[in-house]
């Protein structure tokens, strides 16, 4: 499989400027944000698993995986609601991605109780921290699914 358009292949067009901002911003919460490092990746590869985004999905797994987050948890993130290997705030992150993600299945968006329990873990910038992870990797998961960016080929190189 190949990819519809190279988002990225005319570094002065205005669409490949525009994808190289969203992956500054995604860089700057990756690399500054205080929320834990392992939590930030579970999130990426949960909203990448539910958008259907390939690209995204073999790329967090294996950032995951270079990172020394266990195979378990990996391949748990899916069903992270049945599973024991998670603490309470990665399910609260967990939680929110997921309602972040599934907006337009959810007339409500992200209920109270899914918000509260994310506050019961994390601080004002770790919570806004987290909203803008999942804003920014849905849009990016939107973006890859649509030119139909295939997964596999990813080589980790210390993000995660």
């Amino acid at each position: 499989m190949t990819a519809r358009l190279n988002l990225f292949g005319n570094p002065t067009a205005t669409a490949a400027r525009a994808a190289a901002h969203f992956g500054a911003a995604s860089r700057t919460i990756l690399q500054d944000s205080s929320l834990p490092a392992a939590t930030r990746t579970l999130v990426l590869l949960r909203a990448s698993q539910i958008n259907g985004d390939a690209y995204a999905t073999d790329v967090w797994t294996k950032n995951a995986a270079a990172a020394g987050e266990t195979a378990v948890r990996v391949n748990l993130v899916a069903a992270w609601r049945e599973s024991t290997v998670f603490t309470d705030a990665e399910r609260a992150a967990l939680e929110l991605t997921e309602q972040g993600t599934r907006i337009a299945d959810a007339a409500g968006g992200v209920d109270d109780e899914a918000w509260n329990r994310v506050r019961e873990h994390y601080d004002d910038d770790q919570s806004a921290d987290l909203v803008m992870l999942v804003a920014l990797m849905n849009a990016t998961n939107r973006m890859s699914v649509i030119v139909r960016q295939p997964g596999g080929d990813h080589e980790p190189a210390g993000l995660g």
